[in-house]
């Protein structure tokens, strides 16, 4: 039986005394993570803001007059997560302060700077020339939601079918198949012509304050309107002023209005990217 007793056991000597080594986790190998395209020739520094758990320290790779905003990351397939989204989005906004930004898309990775400086100078006239068409604009977005039960009661006051019909329903306990779907299907399309106009509108308000729109695919049945705008920065408080007499204007309607972005929805350059995932 033991005991707490006793001759403590001897230490053993030399080699047999080291633990064994545990064995190191490999060091990734690490690429160059682009977040957009300035025209600058001097090397800018822009701090430790960029992605991974630590922020990578965020710099500049050049050809000639125009650079490539970067970081190192590990060579790998960067999942766009909400933390890796807002800290590509958190470089582009930094950066857009001071220069003219051409947005990347998320996730473009490169092995090495040479690479970048390939990409740069390959396509130095396409970036020259949306770099000027760029300069000094900024992008907002403009999203326009309304109550969808309200704006059927507005049309029940305003059109004597839809009213017709709604009385009738109303009125008979078990009405018929055929006026429910006759109802549903004026609703529909009063919505949609009154949707139209409401946007027709407030685009047309907005044209002479910004330089570019651009109309996305609205999400979900609330909202009639998910648009991008293209503003020179000297007409950003002239577009903004309108944005809220367009509030007041239409009280029924939910303006979401935000910005500014680098212009996202205004870039559109093919380049042929060499991916992290390519990378073997």
């Amino acid at each position: 039986m033991p005991t707490s007793r006793g001759r403590a056991p001897k230490r053993p000597r030399g080699a047999a005394a080291a633990r064994p080594a545990e064995a190191a986790a490999p060091t990734p190998t690490l690429g160059k993570y682009v977040y957009c395209v300035i025209a600058t020739g001097e090397p800018q520094q822009f701090g430790a803001i960029g992605l991974g758990a630590r922020p990578a320290r965020v710099h500049t790779v050049h050809y000639k007059d125009i650079a490539a905003v970067v970081s190192d990351t590990p060579l790998e397939v960067h999942e766009p997560t909400r933390e890796n989204v807002l800290a590509h989005e958190r470089v582009n906004e930094t950066v857009m302060r001071r220069f003219t930004v051409l947005p990347m898309s998320f996730g473009t990775v490169f092995k090495t700077a040479d690479d970048i400086v390939e990409l740069l100078k390959g396509a130095y006239d396409a970036f020259r020339d949306v770099l000027a068409k760029m300069e000094d604009k900024l992008e907002f977005g403009l999203k326009v939601l309304w109550d969808r039960e309200v704006m059927i009661r507005e049309i029940e006051r305003q059109d004597e079918d839809v009213r017709r019909l709604r009385a009738e329903i109303s009125a008979q306990r078990g009405s018929t198949y055929f006026a429910r779907v006759q109802y549903g299907r004026l609703v529909d399309q009063a919505l949609s012509a009154l949707g139209e106009r409401y946007v027709a509108d407030i685009f047309a308000r907005l044209r002479d304050v910004s330089v570019a729109s651009r109309a996305n695919k609205p999400i979900g049945d609330r909202m009639i309107m998910n648009a991008a705008f293209l503003v020179a920065r000297a007409q950003e408080a002239a577009f903004d002023a309108r944005v809220k007499e367009l509030g007041a204007r239409y009280p029924n309607l939910t303006f979401r209005y935000t910005g500014p972005w680098p212009p996202y929805n205004f870039v559109n350059i093919r380049l042929k990217l060499e991916r992290a995932q390519d990378a073997k």
